[in-house]
């Protein structure tokens, strides 16, 4: 790593590989219109979570903060978000029924925000299905920021995290798996880390979460809660997502669901400062 650093201050280096990322988020926006007739701005942000769907890897996390986002932009005109592209690539084990539902609100969700034409410039969500290897070779060259948001404590491994920084992605996450030897290896300036630490999972464990304490207490989290609640595509309700979160969730999305919205304001900072 010591050997690559020297590299960090090249602009003429800097330059070649910001050029091959942008020829990366063309494939990709040309494999999504294909796949799933989405026009995508190569231009925003592409924030990728890819991954098996698994209640650990919190994939509920990251869609409820497109909702708020989403909510926030409709309820006042004056806010409006640097352009972002939330792209998730994910299977569900065939009996893994409840992961599924999360697939079916994570598409409801895209097709709501990407049809709405007062925030459909600002914001896309894009679902592509059977992720897979020669899938993954479109996907991770191209993103510009790698969601790796599991309940610390919960990640055995995380090679994925790996690949994706690899191919220069910032790394967003928890304290959890190789999102630790990460932080470690490119400092706090280059990595956004957010969310409880395992030993505060564990002593909350020990006290009792009480996730009801989160939304009474959280308008965010209540706002957010509130329109998936209400929130009905193609016949479909997702009460029955709200209730989960408030009753079953051990992996407290509600308790880290304020933290992370600020980790992605920083993200949405970080990328619409010229400089860096």
């Amino acid at each position: 790593l010591s050997d690559l650093r020297k590299y960090s201050d090249d602009s003429i280096l800097q330059n070649k590989f910001l050029n091959v990322k942008y020829q990366r988020k063309i494939d990709l926006a040309n494999y999504i219109k294909e796949h799933n007739g989405i026009e995508v701005d190569v231009n925003s942000i592409f924030d990728i979570q890819v991954k098996r769907l698994h209640a650990y890897k919190r994939q509920l996390l990251n869609v409820m903060h497109i909702i708020y986002l989403y909510q926030r932009m409709k309820q006042d005109p004056s806010f409006r978000i640097y352009p972002h592209t939330y792209i998730f690539g994910a299977k569900a084990a065939p009996s893994y029924y409840f992961a599924k539902k999360v697939i079916k609100l994570i598409n409801s969700v895209a097709d709501v925000v990407n049809n709405d034409p007062d925030t459909n410039k600002y914001l896309k969500v894009v679902f592509i299905a059977n992720y897979g290897v020669t899938i993954a070779e479109h996907i991770i060259p191209a993103a510009d920021v790698s969601e790796q948001i599991s309940q610390a404590g919960k990640e055995a491994s995380g090679t994925g995290n790996m690949k994706l920084m690899l191919n220069g992605a910032l790394t967003l996450g928890t304290l959890d798996g190789a999102n630790v030897e990460i932080h470690e290896a490119v400092g706090d300036e280059n990595i956004f880390i957010f969310g409880l630490e395992t030993p505060q999972v564990e002593e909350l464990n020990r006290q009792g979460y009480k996730p009801w304490e989160y939304y009474m207490n959280s308008e965010k989290i209540k706002n957010t809660l509130d329109f998936i609640r209400t929130m009905t595509v193609g016949g479909m309700n997702f009460s029955f997502i709200v209730d989960y979160l408030l009753t079953q969730d051990n992996y407290m999305c509600l308790a880290d669901f304020e933290s992370y919205v600020a980790a992605q304001e920083r993200v949405a900072e970080t990328y619409s400062d010229k400089e860096t």
